[in-house]
């Protein structure tokens, strides 16, 4: 199954969640990983509430993203209102399947006022391909090529920024987080600053606001990673949650409460 097919098949299923929850959409290779709240959630959805009088948030994300939305959203509870898009946001060739719909069928939000999002460790990720080239599943070996390039990620960043932009939203790019040599499936720790390099060219020449997720936790990570994991203990999704409310509040103009 391809992004695309993928974007089409879960289009119908359920609303946009306001995040208590994680919900759990499994496709091919882009299944929810080891160490991932996606596998602990049940399904559980929760009405979609929008309070007219608030600016409203997106986040979009992989499931890092899935494990500090809940914390952020209730770090800015009545000021914001904040909403992931639909679980797992995978890859960037996934972004550029389904991003228009995701920023576009939110029920009760006519516009977005702030977009935080990012994309980088579902790409770099190392895959296995079949004779005709397709992903056919995750691999624990480093030496197999990664799901995007360097060259096809910044192809298709360029095309989900073009699509953020058309929204009209304000845009805060969060870098890809740090993880240790030996992380299943196989991931190398340098392709994080080198996929991270790229994305920051062209927040730069599109003056897209950057929240440093990878240079803010990176001292911390042996106190607030998982093991051997990408993922994060509760006190490391609890950070990252912090550093992104205050991003969304300093786009919004919003002062934090002393």
């Amino acid at each position: 199954m391809n992004a695309a097919m993928f974007c089409r098949g879960t289009a119908i299923i359920g609303l946009f969640l306001f995040f208590h929850a994680g919900s759990v959409f499994s496709i091919d290779a882009n299944a929810p990983e080891a160490g991932s709240d996606e596998l602990e959630v049940k399904k559980k959805e929760q009405p979609l509430k929008i309070d007219p009088k608030l600016p409203n948030v997106m986040i979009i994300g992989d499931s890092i993203s899935l494990s500090y939305t809940p914390i952020v959203a209730e770090l800015l509870k009545g000021k914001a209102n904040v909403v992931h898009s639909k679980g797992n946001s995978n890859d960037t060739a996934t972004g550029v399947a389904c991003v228009k719909k995701w920023v576009t069928q939110v029920p009760g939000v006519e516009k977005w006022d702030v977009i935080h999002f990012n994309w980088g460790l579902h790409d770099l990720k190392r895959v296995k391909r079949n004779e005709k080239g397709i992903v056919v599943k995750f691999s624990d070996d480093p030496s197999d090529p990664p799901n995007n390039d360097i060259a096809k990620y910044e192809e298709n960043m360029r095309k989900v920024v073009a699509d953020l932009k058309a929204t009209g939203a304000k845009l805060i790019f969060a870098t890809t987080t740090p993880y240790p040599a030996g992380v299943k499936p196989a991931r190398v720790p340098e392709d994080a600053v080198k996929y991270n390099e790229v994305a920051l060219k062209i927040m730069k020449e599109e003056n897209i606001e950057v929240d440093d997720l990878y240079t803010a936790i990176l001292p911390k990570l042996a106190e607030l990673q998982m093991p051997v994991n990408v993922h994060f203990k509760p006190e490391g999704s609890k950070f990252l949650a912090k550093l992104v409310a205050e991003s969304i509040m300093k786009s919004l103009n919003i002062k934090e409460n002393k």
